[in-house]
């Protein structure tokens, strides 16, 4: 990268979340088992949608998606997390932590859009259930998620351009346990007003008209859901989308908290445990909200291992 020529720093040490021994032990077990837990259940929701025909619908072709995303982005924080916590050095290369840098910003933008996408599914699903089949086409679908990806991937590499210009002469510890924006910005020596407005634009606009996407959907379902006279009638309509709604809040609930504010508000406590939850705690609870809460979930698993179990009495 050639940003190694701007700069004299050849690599950075991450902070981590404590120094003390016994704490780090612990929060390497804790994390380990999150992160199990995050693969296992990801990679078993994207298996299930695969595997069974009733869930190739446009739901779940999304949900698939963002089991993908949340398996990435978790790989992408945490085996360094728990490496870090269970060796003495937390080094990290500067092409490594910019790497890094790179991928979180590409998956979290990109889930970010998708996450708007699930909600104009279900805006559709509730609101204009007649027309659904038509409106929400796969050429549609597909066009929402290479969408989705193409925001992220453009919002990334502008992020990224945009430091690569940063000097590094003042230290390089970064305090976090993770390549951030914010402490990779309070490192540099050069003037970061100008590249703090620009990343605060990027960050603000997909935040901001995600968000507004999602609020609007749900404003038009909620309206929806009121005017059903039955009240079986708003408990069905209402259960297709609570799922969705609690991963949502979670979501944008932790990001808009660290990242719509200056660098200089920056707290390396508190933002700190925000960042855990979205980056290593969100992963593992979707798959969770998404398949604990839906029967059709439940169903499906139910259904393939019944496969599973008469293709092994066969042979």
């Amino acid at each position: 990268m050639e940003s190694r020529n701007n700069t004299n720093v050849s690599d950075f040490i991450l902070k981590g979340l404590t120094e003390s021994e016994e704490i780090q032990q612990v929060l390497f077990m804790v994390f380990l088992l999150i992160y199990m837990i995050t693969v296992l259940g990801n990679a078993g929701m994207i298996l299930i949608i695969h595997l069974d025909p009733q869930l190739h619908t446009p739901m779940y072709f999304f949900l698939s998606h963002l089991s993908f995303l949340d398996l990435c982005y978790s790989t992408v924080i945490t085996p360094k997390t728990l490496e870090n916590l269970l060796t003495s050095t937390s080094y990290i290369s500067f092409l490594g932590c910019f790497t890094q840098l790179y991928f979180f910003v590409f998956l979290a933008a990109t889930e970010c859009f998708l996450l708007s996408s699930m909600a104009y599914d279900r805006y559709v699903a509730i609101c204009n259930p007649l027309h659904y089949p038509v409106v929400m086409s796969k050429r549609l679908c597909c066009g929402l998620i290479m969408g989705s990806y193409m925001i992220g991937f453009t919002d990334s590499l502008v992020n990224v351009l945009c430091m690569n210009s940063l000097l590094f002469c003042k230290s390089n510890v970064i305090h976090h346990f993770f390549c951030d924006t914010a402490p990779i910005l309070a490192l540099s020596c050069t003037d970061i007003r100008d590249i703090e407005i620009m990343i605060f634009i990027l960050a603000g606009s997909t935040i901001m008209v995600s968000l507004i996407t999602v609020s609007l959907s749900y404003v038009s379902i909620l309206s929806t859901i009121l005017k059903i006279n039955s009240t079986t009638g708003k408990c069905k309509a209402f259960s297709t989308c609570a799922s969705h709604l609690l991963g949502v809040t979670i979501f944008y609930g932790t990001t808009i908290f660290t990242y719509l504010k200056p660098t200089k508000s920056y707290s390396f406590g508190k933002d700190q445990v925000a960042s855990v939850f979205y980056t290593i705690v969100i992963p593992m609870l979707n798959p969770l909200i998404y398949s604990l809460r839906n029967k059709e979930v439940k169903n499906a698993l139910i259904r393939v291992m019944h496969k599973k179990e008469g293709s092994r009495k066969l042979k």
